[in-house]
């Protein structure tokens, strides 16, 4: 039985007894249970104010939880990610091995022909595309933006040929 419910219980045995409120034993019975009335509604009402705010909190928790999830995952991307996109085996595996504090990740020295080094004019870093992209739509790994490049002419027949 709730609070609310008791005190209509008791103004009911009140009103059954029939007692004199006009009388100050009276007056003060029936002051008593207008205040024990008030008071019931206003624990009710705190009540249910209580129930809505673990509601929200519940799901402000989830929420939160599925945030530290997601950024999770991104920290794990970027553990993973580096700013040179080189396919180079031997690149991948020193990455690994490393957990991203090797030479390597430091602008990419591709030796290899098939790549070009290239600093992205947007975010500045130095990433290496493979040389049969086109040099003139070209998107940077580091920071997503779009750009293309100018390649000497000697350049870019010599990688035409490969």
């Amino acid at each position: 039985m709730s609070l609310t419910e008791k005190s209509a219980y008791i103004k009911g045995l009140a009103d059954g007894l029939e007692f004199d409120k006009e009388t100050k034993e009276g007056k003060i019975i029936a002051a008593l249970l207008n205040l024990v009335d008030e008071m019931a509604n206003e624990i009710a009402g705190i009540q249910q104010d209580i129930e809505e705010i673990d509601e929200d909190l519940n799901y402000l928790n989830e929420y939160v939880e599925e945030l530290d999830d997601d950024l999770q995952d991104v920290e794990d991307y970027l553990d993973e990610e580096c700013e040179c996109d080189c396919d180079d085996e031997e690149y991948d595996e020193e990455w690994e091995e490393c957990d991203g504090d090797c030479t390597a990740c430091d602008g990419c020295d591709c030796d290899d022909d098939d790549y070009c080094e290239i600093v992205c004019p947007s975010c500045g870093e130095t990433v290496c595309f493979d040389s049969e992209l086109d040099p003139e739509n070209l998107l940077c790994p580091a920071c997503g933006e779009k750009f293309g490049c100018i390649i000497e002419e000697d350049d870019y027949q010599s990688l035409s040929e490969d």
